[in-house]
């Protein structure tokens, strides 16, 4: 077992989280998030490999077509996907036909996805509902199988995940999807495990603590799933780095937030649940006893 005094380390963690955050809310607040046609409706037209075009081709061929502010963007696969705020799918597919005629290609090259903003409001909404759901399950959960101080902790850890991943986004200029919303529900469940294995071992530890304060023994718990913890998320990210290199545009989004978000979960668990849940239990009459009687021994 490593001895490695995670928690004599607060004030880096502590330093380290706000820096993340600062950082991260800074891009959302200044640069903005990105958001997908499925969320503020809008056109989607891909175009196939086949159609050995360049981007300034594309670009200024449906530009003259009369789409507004056309967002042009290449895909591994080869082939094109082109984006506006067009949600009228006759003006659509009209610009389609006249952009394809200029790049002298058939229109069965591309496919057409017009989505109404009415559509995307009710997804954000779904999303949304979906998201504060999940917290307050998490809640109950943990508050009943472990202690609401726990679960108090675990929240603040997913939050802190959650507003990382999307800082990144924002960072990394990346438009948000549907498959982005699903990837962060998924950060949601790699959080909260890595979370309870770390609190679970607390718990066990504290069963009969006489001869240690409460920091040594969740910083021995800590050293105690670290391996575990290491292996599970190295073994998570192996696949999903593999769909980020291999996965096509259709799952990047998807892969990235997951990346991160494993990345960040794995760190939290540690340097974040586990610093607060120890500060907040030691403040608890009977640990401060425990720590007093140990300091007057040493």
């Amino acid at each position: 077992m490593p001895k490695i005094d995670f928690l004599g380390h607060m004030k880096v963690f502590a330093v380290i989280s706000a820096i993340l955050l600062s950082v991260s809310i800074g891009a959302i607040v200044v640069r903005g998030l990105t958001f997908g046609v499925e969320f503020r409706g809008g056109t989607v037209i891909n175009i196939g490999a086949e159609a050995d075009l360049s981007y300034a081709e594309v670009r200024d061929a449906f530009a003259e077509a009369g789409l507004v502010d056309p967002v042009v963007q290449s895909v591994q696969e080869g082939g094109f996907i082109v984006r506006s705020g067009e949600s009228d799918p006759d003006e659509a597919n009209r610009i389609f036909g006249e952009a394809a005629q200029a790049l002298g290609i058939e229109q069965a090259a591309g496919n057409v996805t017009t989505i109404g903003p009415g559509w995307g409001e009710s997804i954000t909404n779904a999303a949304l509902m979906a998201l504060v759901l999940s917290i307050v399950a998490l809640l109950l959960y943990m508050s009943v199988r472990f202690e609401y101080k726990m679960s108090v902790c675990a929240v603040i850890a997913l939050l802190h995940d959650v507003v990382i991943v999307v800082g990144i986004y924002a960072l990394a200029g990346r438009e948000i999807t549907p498959n982005t919303i699903a990837a962060l529900l998924t950060i949601t469940g790699y959080s909260l495990y890595d979370t309870v294995v770390v609190f679970h071992r607390m718990k066990e530890n504290s069963a009969a603590l006489v001869n240690t304060t409460f920091t040594a023994m969740a910083n021995r718990s800590i050293n105690q799933v670290i391996v575990r913890t290491i292996n599970t998320s190295l073994t998570s990210l192996i696949p999903i780095i593999a769909l980020l290199l291999f996965g096509g545009e259709t799952l990047m989004d998807f892969a990235f937030a997951i990346t991160v978000g494993l990345l960040v979960s794995t760190y939290s668990s540690i340097g974040v649940a586990s610093p607060i849940y120890v500060l907040w239990k030691e403040r608890e009459p009977k640990f401060q006893a425990l720590a007093k009687r140990q300091a007057g021994a040493a």
